[in-house]
């Protein structure tokens, strides 16, 4: 599991990145670059990183699910995840 800190600091840019997206879009719509900078660097979208609902693991994400690749596979195993049978042939 990831630490609680890096999981809150994500949250964090996610809640700001929301906060500013209007601002944003506008001030680059209107060219006014020098404004845009003053902006906080955490209200990029770019700075966002994907990670897992359940425990923050940032790699092996799958966006559909919303969760890693080592949750999704126990999960899918486990028979949690509608419609998801393991393949054979």
């Amino acid at each position: 599991m990831a630490r609680k800190s890096l999981i809150a600091r994500e949250e964090k840019r996610r809640k700001l990145v929301e906060k500013y997206a209007e601002k944003r879009r506008q001030l680059k719509a209107e060219g006014r670059w020098d404004e845009l900078d003053k902006l906080p660097k955490n209200s990029s979208p770019v700075r966002l990183h994907n990670r897992c609902k359940l425990t923050g693991r940032p790699k092996g994400y799958m966006r559909r699910f919303g969760i890693n690749r080592v949750l999704f596979r126990q999960m899918a195993l486990e028979g949690k995840i509608p419609g998801l049978t393991k393949a054979s042939w």
